[in-house]
């Protein structure tokens, strides 16, 4: 096939630029160990350098603020929407300038620079996600600078970056316990170029019934193969068994019970993660590396639920309504439970190319990449005739499998004070769906080219402008695009063309703000109705969205008495989240749940903003956090009146504050801590989409870590 050329084409000019490469001098490299590495954004110097938006979550303000989840940690970014699921954190549903963040499914989440989820391609919703205890760092990457990754370039990057292996012996270990039966043990150890971390975390989520756990094991061993070379490999296994369900409360029960009411008590979800992956790096000087990095992963989820919705009838119409009703109901009763068993294989393999060279008489960077990617889905689904029961009646088995070739090129051109970066990204997928059921089988591929265009102005020693524009580009999942029979289904990938404009300046060390202006507008947006994609069918249409960014860092000794006070703040303002078209369905045509132009996209807020301020002096080292969401509709119609089933309705706005409290004493290899999150215990609705589900509770907790 031309595209199957076109990618053997771009993997040999990777290998024949390394030998027509010019380099230019460089200063010395660090003398200490080489780590081979995937860079999305690299230290504060590379990101200033950026022609696009950046924010960095740094390990001292993972540590300070004691963050509780990974939801907690990227609401300290500007532009990024975090909404609680289970209240315990483990499956953060991101969205980043207004896109739904539901499932996650509009962002691409990195891991050291590898994909983090179990099918990017086939389809992208995130039911796992790594404890925030795993990750030292972490990048946010919009803009131009996106398409050097893929395939999800439209809403932004977020690459969560583990620790370094030590070279010396050493260590951590951190006991956390609190209110909801929490229990946090975190331990880790290394020397040597290795590298072990260890995650055990237990507890109550946000209602009765909802009990939580994880246990995460990470493995990292670095080591230099001589002068130019580099191996980093790493390990990880992830096991989750939570009672959790999928619907949410019904308005009745809301009002009637409260927000710790628990239902679905023969829920089971279970899961298992395996993950391996291995980086080399060549480099035999500065303004030289090639980067090739292969990886491979194995998920496989187990979720028994006896209810999806607060209207659906797997258990009948009688306790469907008596939901409605604000009757408490009795799960046990219900002889039905239902099992969505999924099993995904992904594995791929990706140089990428760094070259220092001259163009045109400046100073320039190339950088190029080419990746093969494959996946694949074993999907069932079987019903039970019993409310604890594990065999049934099969509904469901299917294989989906996705294999996508990708390459992409850039430049950074240095005319003085002016860096010119164009970019060019292409993806060719190929889909194939199997029904075991019925024998249904169908193909289809896919190829987009993606280009962008960026640009950084050095105003001076400390003040940069950046901008640039770029298409977006997300692919279908292998079920929009191919339908259970095999047929083919019209509908096109997300397209959009994004803009931005910004100012970044380090007004002084341990001071720093960035201001940007982004306007995305999607020629055609997938969006889905529910998580599970049933209630309301898959649509397409047009939609816009701008608005502002901003995000500071300050720092000062002395502004309080003794000691240093700081402050960070992130805040986004989006007065555009609109519906330009009805959205219809891909099927049928039909618009979907009263949607109309004009009308507000749901889930996207038009103020957001997280302010931390504290003041350290000695070992002591105290903060308080205020989480600000505006109100959000929960529906394409934008109906404010609450509907019984509360799948509908508005979101109001909610502040959450947090407070943390360390202690540690100087030269001690020991500290305390506690944290009290949602301080206030403010009483929120986060999300409608299967109906209400409630924030998190005040959560206090206590601890103590240990170096050595």
């Amino acid at each position: 096939m031309p595209q199957r050329l076109l990618f053997a084409a771009i993997c040999a000019a990777l290998s024949s630029a390394v030998a027509f490469a010019v380099p230019l001098p460089t200063p010395d490299r660090d003398s200490t160990r080489k780590l081979a590495r995937v860079v999305v954004v690299g230290d504060k110097q590379s990101a200033a350098a950026q022609p696009s938006s950046v924010s960095l979550i740094d390990a001292e303000e993972i540590r300070s603020a004691r963050v509780f989840s990974v939801s907690e940690a990227l609401r300290k970014a500007a532009g990024v929407l975090t909404r609680d699921e289970e209240g315990f954190g483990i499956r953060p549903n991101i969205g980043v300038r207004g896109l739904n963040p539901t499932r996650s499914t509009k962002v691409l989440l990195l891991e050291d620079g590898i994909p983090a989820a179990y099918a990017p391609y086939g389809d992208n919703a995130s039911y796992y996600h790594a404890p925030v205890d795993r990750y030292e760092r972490i990048e946010i990457l919009k803009g131009v600078g996106m398409l050097r990754f893929g395939p999800q370039t439209i809403g932004g990057v977020i690459n969560y970056i583990t620790a370094d292996p030590p070279e010396e012996f050493g260590g951590l270990l951190s006991l956390t316990g609190g209110s909801r039966s929490y229990f946090n043990g975190h331990a880790s150890m290394g020397g040597g170029g290795f590298l072990v971390d260890l995650v055990r975390k237990q507890g109550d989520g946000a209602r009765d019934t909802l009990e939580l756990e994880q246990t995460d094991i990470n493995v990292k061993y670095a080591t230099q193969l001589g002068e130019e070379h580099a191996l980093t490999l790493r390990g990880t296994w992830l096991n989750e068994d939570s009672q959790v369900g999928y619907s949410g409360l019904t308005e009745a029960e809301y009002q009637n019970f409260g927000r710790d009411y628990g239902f679905d008590q023969n829920a089971d979800f279970d899961i298992d993660r395996y993950g391996a992956s291995a980086t080399h790096e060549w480099s035999p000087n500065a303004d030289l590396a090639l980067t090739t990095s292969a990886y491979g992963f194995y998920f496989e989820r187990d979720w028994w639920r006896q209810s999806s919705t607060t209207t659906d009838t797997q258990c009948g119409n009688a306790f469907r309504d008596a939901r409605l009703r604000g009757d408490r109901v009795d799960f046990d009763a219900c002889n039905s439970l239902q099992g969505r068993l999924r099993d995904y294989d992904t594995y791929g393999i990706e140089p990428r190319l760094r070259v220092n060279w001259q163009a045109f008489g400046a100073p320039s960077e190339f950088q190029a990449g080419a990746r093969a990617h494959w996946e694949s889905q074993e999907r069932r689904q079987v019903n039970v005739n019993s409310p604890i029961g594990r065999s049934g009646t099969t509904t469901e088995n299917q294989r989906r499998e996705t294999r996508a070739q990708s390459a992409f090129a850039s430049n950074r051109f240095e005319f003085g004070a002016l860096a010119v970066v164009p970019a060019l990204r292409v993806e060719h997928i190929e889909y194939e769906r199997l029904n075991r059921l019925n024998g249904g089988a169908g193909s289809e591929t896919v190829t987009e080219w993606v280009p962008g265009l960026g640009f950084h102005y050095r105003i001076d020693e400390r003040h940069t402008l950046f901008a640039g524009g770029h298409r977006g580009f997300a692919p279908q999942r292998a079920e929009d695009i191919i339908d259970g029979n095999g047929g083919l289904v019209d509908v096109d990938a997300e397209d959009s063309r994004n803009l931005e404009l910004g100012w970044r300046a380090e007004l002084s060390p341990g001071n720093s703000v960035e201001a940007t202006v982004f306007r995305n507008h999607f020629l055609n947006q997938i969006v889905v109705g529910s998580i599970a994609g049933g209630s309301t069918p898959l649509a397409e249409g047009e939609t816009l969205y701008q608005g502002v960014e901003f995000s500071g860092m300050f720092s000062r000794e002395g502004w309080v008495g003794e000691g240093r006070s700081y402050a960070n703040a992130a805040l986004t303002w989006l007065p555009t989240a609109r519906q330009e078209t009805a959205l219809r369905s891909v099927t049928s045509g039909a618009i979907i749940g009263g949607s109309a132009p004009g009308k507000r996209l749901p889930y996207a807020p038009k103020q957001t903003a997280t302010i931390r301020i504290g003041h350290a002096v000695g070992a002591w080292d105290a903060s308080i956090e205020g989480v600000y969401v505006g109100l959000q509709y929960g529906d394409f119609a934008n109906r404010t009146q609450v509907d019984p089933s509360g799948q509908f309705g508005q979101l109001g706005s909610y502040v959450l504050i947090n407070l943390a409290l360390n202690y540690t004493p100087l030269d001690a290899p020991w500290g305390l801590f506690l944290t009290v999150k949602n301080a206030a215990d403010r009483d929120y609705i986060a999300d409608r989409t299967r109906g209400i589900q409630v924030g998190p509770p005040r959560l206090v907790q206590a601890g103590v870590s240990w170096t050595f």
